[in-house]
């Protein structure tokens, strides 16, 4: 799961011939049966079409910053596959080749980095930057790449205009009064409809089990028999919705950083298990900033690094620094830190500049580029997304007496985050598109052993998703990291995970049983 912005401040914010009436006696998917489920039918329909028509693979476009020799195409899904002749869209992918003989090729291997809203397409770029973990696993595949739909080059989403969306400074997502709250609810609102305005005719069909029978559909147009396919974050929900609806499709999947696919946390229980999670790594990296107080000069304590970031957050809302970052906008450079172990030196480092004078390094850190006007409108596409793909997925509390007494609740031990994820989710509360019943997530006939990664500190998508998923998928194994939380443990180096991920994925081979690695180095300032 991936937050990319703290929604309620967002500033002032905020078809085709259809024939599914003759579709008549379902014939049977790939998978040898569909139980009268149209968009099972839908999905096999799409999946052939796409196998014979394949993909046209060319030069990609300049401005997708993807070099050669990587290629790109377009596969065509249909919008809503009950509906597989009706409206179309596409489905941007892109590929590198494998690095190995022919002999050697395994097929492709499908990445998917998270989010919901994140594109995978920056993924077949690991060959070309030659990334020293997937260099064995580069000879055997070829590395492809796609935008979800929604996403990106995806038939891409909006809920609002993107230079509103990241406007500074925002409200302080920490609600002193019922009039605060009051104010963020309206926010809240204004965006969902403003999802409608802009994206509606797209909305009820921005779900997992959609985007799942558009990776099925992507297999076929790659002309691979089955997926293999590695997803992390988010990924690794849609992987287990991929393998719930297509078991006999996988070959391969390896799943990094678990969201836990029980339909009582998709999604509202499940953003409230990362508030909790991400006040234990946030303590984690003021302990580590306090055994590093000779590089920083935060404070020799935890205690004490986090009186100074409150000083700092009362600061910011008093008076905004260099009139763009509040509070707000602190923490979203802020929660890096107990995301990934990669931002521990940068924020720190930043932190520790400001305390020393240089407040410029704070603003250039926290504060929106308003001329980058490319990546202000990815921000807000994949913001949008993740919106869309919650509330889509899953029907969520319309009470705001539950919001309320739910969030104020866990805010009382775990401030760090609570509210400003109740904020980003709450337009789901008032969402006007259709929500589902999220997929059981279970082992069906021919899904084979799925290969599950994770550390045990994990702040966006904490263990027990994986300990979960890991009872749902039979036969699979559960790679543990201890004493680490880093979000996306794959690309990270730890030869005890690493060497098993790429074990598993060359031969399929893996361990007899579950298996605990040390974690990987700790940052060095």
């Amino acid at each position: 799961m991936r937050r990319t912005a703290v929604l309620g401040s967002a500033g002032t914010l905020l078809t085709g011939t259809l024939i599914a009436g003759a579709i008549a006696a379902p014939a049977a998917t790939a998978d040898g049966r569909h139980h009268g489920d149209p968009a099972a039918y839908g999905a096999t329909v799409a999946a052939e079409r796409a196998a014979n028509k394949g993909i046209d693979w060319q030069d990609c476009p300049a401005d997708w910053a993807l070099e050669k020799p990587i290629q790109c195409g377009w596969v065509s899904v249909p919008l809503d596959y009950t509906k597989p002749s009706g409206r179309q869209i596409k489905i941007a992918v892109d590929r590198i080749g494998n690095t190995g003989t022919k002999q050697e090729r395994q097929g492709s291997l499908v990445y998917n980095p998270g989010g919901p809203g994140g594109s995978g397409m920056a993924f077949p770029r690991r060959v070309v930057t030659k990334n020293a973990i997937w260099a064995d696993t580069a000879k055997a595949y070829d590395f492809v790449g796609f935008d979800p739909r929604g996403v990106g080059h995806s038939t891409p989403i909006s809920c609002v205009d993107p230079q509103e969306f990241v406007k500074a400074p925002k409200l302080d997502p920490v609600p002193d009064s019922e009039a605060d709250k009051r104010a963020q609810r309206k926010l809240a609102a204004e965006y969902a409809d403003g999802c409608q305005e802009r994206s509606g005719w797209m909305l009820p069909q921005m779900t997992t089990p959609n985007t799942a029978r558009d990776l099925d559909v992507i297999r076929a147009a790659l002309g691979d028999k089955k997926l293999n396919y590695v997803g992390v974050s988010y990924g690794t929900y849609l992987g287990a919705v991929y393998g719930t609806l297509f078991p006999s499709h996988v070959r391969r999947m390896v799943v990094d950083s678990v969201v836990n696919p029980s339909k009582e946390k998709i999604w509202y229980q499940a953003n409230l298990d990362q508030d909790v999670a991400f006040e234990a790594r946030f303590q984690d990296w003021m302990e580590w900033v306090a055994k590093n107080d000779a590089s920083f000069h935060i404070g020799t304590t935890a205690a004490q690094v986090e009186k100074q970031w409150d000083t700092l957050r009362a600061a910011a809302k008093k008076n905004p620094i260099g009139g763009v970052v509040g509070p707000a906008e602190l923490l979203s450079l802020f929660q890096g830190a107990p995301y990934y172990d990669s931002s521990w030196v940068p924020v720190a480092s930043v932190w520790s500049k400001y305390l020393a004078g240089d407040t410029q390094a704070l603003i250039d850190a926290a504060a929106p580029d308003m001329s980058d006007t490319v990546g202000n409108a990815q921000s807000e596409n994949g913001n949008a997304v993740y919106t869309a793909v919650e509330c889509a997925d899953a029907k969520w509390p319309t009470s705001w007496k539950q919001w309320d007494r739910d969030n104020t609740r866990l805010h009382r031990d775990h401030p760090f985050l609570t509210w400003s994820n109740a904020w980003m989710n709450l337009p789901c509360a008032t969402w006007s598109a259709k929500q589902q019943t999220p997929v059981e997530v279970k082992t069906g006939k021919g899904l084979p052993p799925v290969l599950i990664t994770q550390s045990t500190r994990d702040a966006a998508t904490p263990y027990e998703g994986a300990v979960e998923l890991h009872k749902r998928f039979k036969g699979s194994r559960l790679i543990t990291e201890r004493d680490a939380g880093s979000h996306g443990i794959t690309n990270l180096l730890n030869p005890c995970i690493n060497d098993r991920v790429k074990s598993y994925l060359l031969t399929g081979a893996l361990d007899s049983a579950d298996v605990t690695c040390a974690p990987h180095a700790t940052p060095k300032p």
